[in-house]
This record gives C-alpha cells, sequence and structure tokens, in this order.
C-alpha cells in the first residue's frame, strides 16, 4: 500500500494525498491490508477479510490506488507535457477523450498532463464527498457506490496505462519501475477479483496484465 512507494525518490504527488483519518475502522482495514501485502502473496491481499462489507473494503483500496497513482505520476509530471503527449493516449491504438457528465458532458480531446489534471482532480471530488464515501461509521454506502467505484478505478488505470505506454523510459531513468510494477500488479489482482473493471477497457495493457498474472500462478 503506501509502504509500497514511501522509498521512492521523489515523495512529490500530482494531487494532495487523501487521507484516511486515524482510529477509524476504514484506517484499521487500510493497516490490515498492509500487513497481508507485506506478506507478499497479492493475491489473497486483495481477497475481501472475513466479516467485512465489501463497499467499505472496496471504498479503502480505491483511496490508496488514487494515492499511489498520484505519487506514481507525481514523479514523472516533468516528462508529461503539453508538447510530448499532446493527446492523452496509451499505445498509438488508444486514445482517451475526458468527459466527467457534468461540468464536461460531451467528450473533448485534450493533452494527456490536461486529461490527468481533469480525471485525478474528478476522482479526488468523489472521495471527498461524504454521501458516495463514507467516512463514518454506521454511515451507509449509497445504491450507486459500486458504479462509482468501477467508474474511478476505469479511469486510473488510463493513468497506468498511459505511464506504462508513454513513459515506461523516463520510469526506468528514475529506476521507479519496481515501485510501478508492484502498484500495478496489485491494482490489476484487486480488480480482476472483484470484477471491477471491462476486460475491454484493460486492452491496452492486456500483454502485461497475462504477464503478471502467469507469474503468480
Amino acid at each position: 500500500m503506501f509502504s509500497l512507494i514511501s522509498g521512492s525518490r521523489s515523495s512529490k504527488t500530482f494531487k494532495p494525498k487523501k487521507n484516511i483519518p486515524e482510529g477509524s475502522h476504514q484506517y484499521e482495514l487500510l493497516k490490515h491490508a498492509e500487513a497481508t501485502l507485506g506478506s507478499g502473496n497479492l493475491r489473497q491481499a486483495v481477497m475481501l477479510p472475513e466479516g467485512e462489507d465489501l463497499n467499505e473494503w472496496i471504498a479503502v483500496n480505491t483511496v490508496d490506488f488514487f494515492n499511489q497513482i498520484n505519487m506514481l505520476y507525481g514523479t514523472i509530471t516533468e516528462f508529461c507535457t503539453e508538447a510530448s503527449c499532446p493527446v492523452m493516449s496509451a499505445g498509438p491504438r488508444y486514445e482517451y477523450h475526458w468527459a466527467d457528465g457534468t461540468n464536461i458532458k460531451k467528450p473533448i480531446k485534450c493533452s494527456a498532463p490536461k486529461y490527468i489534471d481533469y480525471l485525478m482532480t474528478w476522482v479526488q471530488d468523489q472521495l471527498d464527498d461524504e454521501t458516495l464515501f463514507p467516512s463514518k461509521i454506521g454511515v451507509p454506502f449509497p445504491k450507486n457506490f459500486m458504479s462509482v467505484a468501477k467508474t474511478i478505478l476505469k479511469r486510473l488505470f488510463r493513468v497506468y496505462a498511459h505511464i506504462y505506454h508513454q513513459h515506461f523510459d523516463s520510469v526506468m531513468r528514475l529506476q521507479e519501475e519496481a515501485h510501478l510494477n508492484t502498484s500495478f500488479k496489485h491494482f490489476i489482482f484487486f480488480v480482476q477479483e472483484f470484477n471491477l473493471i471491462d476486460r475491454r477497457e484493460l486492452a491496452p495493457l492486456q500483454e502485461l496484465i497475462e504477464k503478471l498474472g502467469s507469474k503468480d500462478r
């Protein structure tokens, strides 16, 4: 979890880190997740802990993935510019246009840094919304929580895809590839465990996903 990237030379984050309040049940869940991650078995680490609420488990991990991607992208922002990445792409076959359904209803073509700024700001707004991501004990998750979480994770995947396709050479120069690979493997095992992202959406990194999965069998 957070510890995966804490050894990173750059502690710069793209957006402010989203904190889970210490002492809360979600904080305890996060600590549990960190402990099981430390065991090295990622397939087991992503499983729903016995007796826990699925929505809460997905919420805690979604916040954590946001923080991880925030940090990973923060290490390469100087290489992801309007000039180097005039479109938000993941290789030559995949291009993403931004729409959030409220402020921008019709998808717009924009540079990768602009797209990722829109995306991370949008995710942050969802995570900060107490009606969507309640942090207080006893406050129920809304009925649409799972579909919101799926949209967040689908969009966060695009940042991984962009980093791998367009900036992996920079990641290697910064010696961050172990962090990136571990973080992405954790992310993929998590979304696979709960079927949170449509297979077609994962196509830009399908080869890598298969490679990571086969190593773990």
